[in-house]
């Protein structure tokens, strides 16, 4: 605001430069959505390591190869991944034969495959679904704190008589509200303990301290007045040489009712858009810029994979990202993958790239027995470790940024040739080269048909532009309700132009000068009184994208000697 000037003096005014500088987002945080022993379903959950990944979700699982690729996206250079795993009860014949009952008749049971304890009229449930639930033991003991019971106003300092109580009896009052529980997950050894807890409202009731600071168990059960406090397990094993674990004079699952569910399908895999289930939980993520569905299915032939991958391309469009697809396991040869492109891969979406084959690893839980991967966590991770390295507008292929970590086989030997009739076709070849190994051999988006002659045909053109996009819509959300007249196209010419300069001299465009890499346009030409009046405001920014030298070609001529005439 202008000083009023009062008072005979220097008056000192901070005027605002009008520069907000514009930063550009994350290019390769990588969404996984599968199945997995245990973590929250249908809920994004950042993950920087794979050491996360088997904390909260319990590591590589023999039934599920999300955890596989999520170990080979972090083994390939992924930095950051969000993970949402889904899950699909055990189905349960109803009274007239059939595992599913009616649509509508039956609502989702939102705990069904949780494990549930029951100890002195409590009910405790696992946060998550899973077998793990059935290895938690929960142990109530009386060692509390008198003190903490007359702050919580739960017991009285004074008799009935008006005199005070004895530490004693202040103890045997404070026993009768106040317990500590210790919560143990046997399986893995970790273990809560939370003291001074009370079944009365209170500062430290049972079901929001479990609720708040557990992730083993919450309280499933209602409080009321007359709920009793639990009572104390045996302080003691009989048995000297074992802990009170080992002897287990505790409270575990009731029928161990903990269930790692049954094979997810397609439905599952996609859910509901408005419930933000299974693949939408996404939305709930602030971003992320690469998708990979791992293979789920049993029975690719009993599963509508086409249309979920045609689906899935759709929700990447739509939230600026981009989709890596899976060969499916009929692929097992180059004409199985030429005739199966057009009757296995529906969508032809530029926001998505198929690589092919199969990868051929070691599982360590079958003994080290070589299996075949999907690609796309490791693809995802050399997408990653390229934009750290390189920038988005590289090819995330090539001998040198292209290697494959980790991945001692392919489960199809490509050749030249083989490569020659897949690659037109906008299939992205994994190949096994002389001296590098296991490299990505091909850039090309589900739209790089050479017959489409699609501007977007080439990956890193077509993330280099997500890139741009997401950077400029987050950066220019403080021009809404700004005046929209000159002051604020300049203002906006100057913070974007400064941005598409910063790309221009790290070599993300074509050109030698940044008249020929850029253009950043923005005044009464690009929005007119119309526009104006409408309350819009247009700003065109174009650039020259880089395109990868996919094919070089050297020539090679003999030269005649000087004949002397």
């Amino acid at each position: 605001m202008p000083v009023t000037p009062t008072y005979p003096g220097v008056y000192i005014e901070e005027i605002p430069s009008g520069v907000r500088t514009i930063t550009g987002v994350a290019t390769s945080i990588t969404a996984f959505v599968g199945r997995a022993l245990r973590g929250k379903t249908d809920t994004p959950i950042i993950i920087n390591n794979f050491g996360d990944f088997e904390r909260i979700f319990g590591g590589l699982w023999v039934e599920s190869a999300l955890g596989f690729a999520v170990r080979a996206f972090f083994l390939n250079g992924g930095s950051q991944a969000i993970i949402v795993r889904v899950f699909r009860p055990t189905e349960t014949p109803t009274e007239d034969g059939n595992t599913t009952p009616p649509a509508g008749e039956t609502p989702p049971d939102n705990n069904a495959g949780k494990a549930t304890i029951e100890h002195s009229g409590l009910t405790y449930i696992a946060v998550s679904q899973g077998k793990w639930g059935n290895s938690v033991r929960v142990r109530v003991d009386n060692d509390i704190a008198p003190d903490l019971a007359l702050r919580f106003g739960l017991i009285k300092a004074l008799k009935t008589d008006g005199t005070a109580k004895t530490k004693a009896e202040l103890l045997t009052d404070a026993q009768t509200v106040l317990f500590n529980l210790t919560v143990r997950d046997t399986r893995t050894g970790v273990t809560e303990q939370f003291r001074n807890v009370s079944v009365k409202e209170s500062p430290r009731r049972i079901n929001r301290v479990l609720e708040n600071g557990s992730n083993l168990l919450h309280l499933s059960s209602p409080l009321i007045e007359a709920t009793p406090v639990p009572a104390a397990h045996a302080e003691k094993p009989a048995d000297a040489k074992k802990t009170v674990w080992e002897e287990d004079i505790t409270s575990a699952p009731s029928n161990e009712n903990g269930s790692d569910g049954a094979a997810l399908t397609t439905a599952i895999i996609e859910g509901d858009q408005n419930g933000k289930t299974g693949m939408y939980a996404l939305k709930d993520a602030d971003i992320f810029n690469i998708l990979c569905i791992p293979p789920y299915y049993a029975d690719y032939e009993g599963e509508d994979v086409k249309g979920l991958m045609d689906t899935a391309a759709k929700f990447c469009e739509d939230s600026r990202a981009f989709l890596i697809v899976d060969p499916p396991p009929g692929w097992g040869n180059k004409d199985a993958a030429r005739t199966g492109f057009d009757n296995d891969i529906q969508t032809r979406s530029n926001h998505a790239a198929l690589f092919f084959p199969m990868l051929r690893q070691p599982n360590p839980l079958r003994d080290n027995q070589m299996e075949d991967f999907a690609p796309c966590g490791a693809v995802a991770g050399i997408f990653a470790r390229t934009d750290a390295q390189r920038g988005v507008w590289k090819a995330p292929a090539g001998l040198l940024d292209g290697r494959l970590v980790g991945v001692p086989q392919l489960s199809l030997p490509l050749t030249n040739d083989e490569n020659g009739e897949l690659n037109p076709l906008g299939i992205n070849c994994l190949r096994t080269l002389p001296a590098t190994g296991r490299v990505v051999w091909g850039a090309r988006t589900l739209e790089g048909d050479d017959r489409l002659a699609s501007e977007w045909k080439y990956i890193p053109v077509r993330r280099l532009a997500l890139f741009i996009e997401e950077s400029l819509y987050r950066g220019t959300q403080w021009a809404v309700f700004e005046p929209n007249d000159e002051p604020l196209w300049a203002q906006l010419r100057l913070n974007i132009g400064a941005f598409m300069q910063n790309l221009f001299r790290q070599g993300a465009f074509q050109g030698s000068s940044p008249k020929d890499a850029y253009l950043v346009k923005c005044d009464s030409e690009t929005t007119t009184q119309n526009d104006i009046n409408l309350g819009i405001v247009n700003i065109t920014v174009g650039f020259a994208p880089l395109k990868p030298a996919e094919f070089v070609i050297l020539k090679i001529q003999q030269l005649a000697g000087q004949i002397d005439t």
